[in-house]
Order: C-alpha cells, then sequence, then structure tokens
C-alpha cells in the first residue's frame, strides 16, 4: 500500500497540484468519481454492466481508490488501521448469529 501511495503522491507533486487538493475537494473528487463508476451500471443489471463496461469500471474504481489514498495520505490516516477497525466495529453491529445471509441494516432488527 506504501509503494501505491508513494506512486500517487509523487504523480500530483510533480505536477505541482497539491495546493488543489485540500481535504474538502479531494472528497468532492471522490464522490464525483463514484458517480461516474455508477454511471457505468445506470440502465443495466450488474452483469451486463460488467460484460459491457469492464475497462471503465476498472479505470473509475481506480480514480476513486486514488482520492481516498491521497486523502488519508494527507490526513495521516493509516489506510490498513483505519479498515481493520471499521471491520472490527461493523463486526460489533452485525454479528454472525443476526445477521447472516440478510441483508437487513443493524437498526432494523
Amino acid at each position: 500500500m506504501d509503494s501505491i501511495i508513494k506512486k500517487i503522491i509523487e504523480f500530483r507533486d510533480e505536477r505541482d497540484w497539491k495546493k488543489f487538493h485540500n481535504p474538502k475537494d479531494l472528497a468532492i473528487s471522490l464522490t464525483l468519481e463514484a458517480s461516474e463508476l455508477l454511471e457505468n451500471f445506470q440502465w443495466k443489471d450488474s452483469s451486463e454492466a460488467i460484460n459491457q463496461n469492464m475497462e471503465q469500471i476498472k479505470d473509475e474504481l481506480a480514480d476513486v481508490l486514488i482520492y481516498s489514498l491521497m486523502i488519508a495520505h494527507d490526513l495521516e490516516i493509516d489506510v490498513e488501521s483505519a479498515i481493520l477497525n471499521k471491520i472490527k466495529k461493523n463486526a460489533e453491529k452485525y454479528p454472525v448469529d443476526r445477521f447472516k445471509g440478510t441483508s437487513k441494516k443493524y437498526t432494523e432488527e
């Protein structure tokens, strides 16, 4: 993960784009890229969208991840720790014995 983040930051810094990349604008860009990812699925079922748009899906997902990793880097968030912590929180909210095989939200129980 560190080597990928390093490449992302090098790419940005070579172009002197850091001045445009404050947390708010990065979060906006992340949302816009997520919408572009979603657009690949609009009016199609999942299989059809994947078959027709796999390259675009890869590109848009990469953009989402790039912006996410830039935010994490700039806010000094350890991505691995953040993810592991969130999985732990989700495991507490969604214990296997009560949520296995269901799509209900923990507030619907």
